[in-house]
């Protein structure tokens, strides 16, 4: 418990006040003393007196601003800590037939987008952060266990993107997202989400390779397919065109299958496909995972403000059925 104005708490010794404040009374006898004793009504008295008393503390707590404190409980749950890697390329707002979508269709990014928040919905124990990459890499979001965060990044990533697609530095930004990341208990993940695939160069090859081998990852590749394009597994009939150049999701397939890591590559051409790579992908991602909960800040203001208003109603409901007691006394039933 804390408060916000803890000067006030000062003006907590005038809660006693109705223990020594008695109102003067007009009486026929001089001195009450002579006057028969009311065990009742001195206890009424005392009764008043204890709810005035609690009636002023409780007035200085609220102006004080007590309220519980916040904070985070670790807790241990099932889950990943997980980047969304994001081909923003342009692409990526064709539909799975390779035009701009009309009618009831919805782009590639769109389809995405969609199914990706429901995804990402239901796993509350999660940490995601975001890279999204067209011609250049852009860090979007940290790891975070904020979902209203998460939805946020989610949401952007069908904007217009830029032609060219730079896969090698996102996989390079993705990765370094977990340097700071020392939960021993996590299962690190990056999911790549695109609908093609660059020749990634040499040096950063070699880069990624040095990287997974300190911090191995589990790394996800769901592949938005365009009708009529080359799949990840379809190898050519001519063995001169087996080239990154020329079929670069084979050779990107290739590269992730050589890094000794656990990969796993999902072909999607319809919005039900990436809908059913996602169930297979949050099956496979319930490993123990330790994560925090964030407990709010209660104001316990309001309580306080009730509780006093409740003790003002008693008082005036027994001030307004006070009585005279004895011939011309005005001696009421609180003393």
């Amino acid at each position: 418990m804390a408060v916000d104005l803890p000067y006030l708490l000062l003006l907590a010794p005038l809660a006693l006040l109705p223990f020594f404040l008695r109102p003067r009374q007009v009486s026929d006898w001089p001195w009450l003393g002579t006057a028969q004793a009311d065990r009742f009504s001195d206890a009424v008295d005392i009764v008043l007196r204890v709810l005035g008393c609690l009636a002023l503390l409780a007035l200085v707590l609220c102006m004080a601003g007590v309220h519980l404190k916040g904070g985070t409980i670790q807790k241990l749950g099932s889950g990943a800590h997980m980047v969304l890697l994001i081909d923003r390329s342009s692409s990526m707002n064709s539909s799975f037939a390779g035009r701009m979508p009309t009618g009831q269709e919805e782009s590639k990014a769109a389809a995405a987008k969609r199914l990706l928040k429901g995804f990402a919905g239901g796993r509350e124990q999660d940490r995601i952060g975001m890279v999204a990459f067209s011609t250049m890499p852009l860090y979007v979001l940290p790891l975070t266990d904020k979902p209203e965060a998460v939805d946020a990044a989610i949401n952007a990533i069908d904007r217009p993107g830029l032609s060219y697609t730079d896969i090698g530095r996102g996989l390079a930004m993705a990765l370094s997202e977990f340097d700071n990341d020392n939960d021993p208990l996590a299962s690190r993940v990056i999911f790549l989400v695109s609908d093609g695939a660059a020749v990634i160069d040499m040096r950063v090859q070699n880069a990624l390779k040095k990287a997974l081998a300190t911090r191995p990852v589990r790394l996800y590749w769901l592949f938005l397919r365009t009708a009529g394009a080359a799949g990840i597994w379809d190898a050519p009939s001519d063995p001169d065109k087996d080239t990154p150049q020329a079929m670069p999701e084979r050779h990107l397939d290739i590269f992730f299958k050589s890094l000794s890591i656990n990969y796993r590559a999902f072909e999607a051409e319809n919005a039900d496909d990436v809908a059913t790579a996602l169930g297979e992908i949050d099956k496979l991602e319930k490993a123990p995972l330790r994560y925090t909960e964030h407990i709010p800040r209660t104001d316990l203001s309001g309580y306080l403000s009730a509780l006093v208003a409740l003790i003002l109603m008693v008082l005036l409901m027994v001030h307004c059925a006070q009585r005279v007691v004895g011939a011309g006394s005005t001696r009421s039933a609180n003393g």
